[in-house]
């Protein structure tokens, strides 16, 4: 069964480009991870202090793997000072 989550995140005043910088530069790696199905980072227009990822992966074996590559342990470890608020919910597909 496929997972698929949204995460926010809020960036502190004056820290929009740099959560921007730091977000984007998951894409890429994450699409090429095996079980990666979609990742994609959105800025609000209207709210550029927030954004949203948006992944979705094959399964929880897929999800666990992303978590533990490279790139995403330095996001995870890099994030916090720019960040004024995350929360990330899991998705139910439709369609």
């Amino acid at each position: 069964m496929t997972i698929t989550k949204s995460v926010t995140f809020i960036a502190k005043d004056s820290c929009e480009e740099k959560m921007k910088d730091l977000l984007t530069a998951m894409v890429e790696p994450s699409k090429k991870e095996d079980g990666c199905i979609f990742y994609e980072i959105f800025q609000y227009e209207n709210e550029p202090k927030r954004f949203m990822a948006v992944e979705t992966w094959r399964d929880e074996k897929a999800l666990d793997g992303h978590k533990t590559s490279t790139h995403y342990k330095i996001y995870k470890s890099s994030y916090e000072p720019f960040c004024d608020d995350k929360y990330s919910d899991e998705l139910e597909v439709l369609g």
